[in-house]
Order: structure tokens, then sequence, then C-alpha cells
């Protein structure tokens, strides 16, 4: 059985595409955690502009609107990705 690996969820307080996204993310079963970017330079300069940004590492797999469709897509890609990896998978 193939599991989602945990993704960063990066975010900001008060953010109304965020917490869209979060619900998604709670109604799909995702593994997350969340990373609120307010306050840090460094994530504010990578990422400040797109949130909500969703990655995998330092790989980022969606960023801005994250609908229920593009995560639902995502998932299947992820799952498809941990069985390849998966000897025997």
């Amino acid at each position: 059985m193939s599991v989602l690996p945990t993704l960063t969820f990066y975010t900001r307080a008060g953010c109304h595409l965020c917490e869209q996204a979060e619900a998604g993310l709670q109604a799909l079963a995702y593994r997350y955690t969340p990373v609120d970017v307010s306050g840090n330079a460094e994530l504010e300069a990578r990422y400040g502009h797109d949130v909500p940004v969703l990655a995998l590492g330092d790989r980022v797999l969606l960023k801005g609107v994250l609908s229920r469709g593009r995560l639902s897509t995502l998932k299947v890609q992820l799952l498809r990705e941990a069985q390849a990896g998966t000897p025997g998978g």
C-alpha cells in the first residue's frame, strides 16, 4: 500500500486562498506540515508572493490557486511516484 509523503504547505495568516487550499488538503486526506511564511525573511522572499505553496522538500509541487481538482491530480501523481519507488509495487 502506497502512502503519500508528508508535504510542506507554505501559508500566511489571513490568506483566503491558503484557507481554501487547506480545506482541500484536509478533504483529500493529505499529510502536510503548515509553515507560515510571515516574519521569516528567507521564506517570504522565496514563497511570499506565491502562497499558498505545496512542496516536497525543495520541489515546489503547486502554488497559487490550489483547487480540489489540482490537488486530486497531484495526489494521483504522488501515489504513482510512491508506488514506482517501492520494489514490487
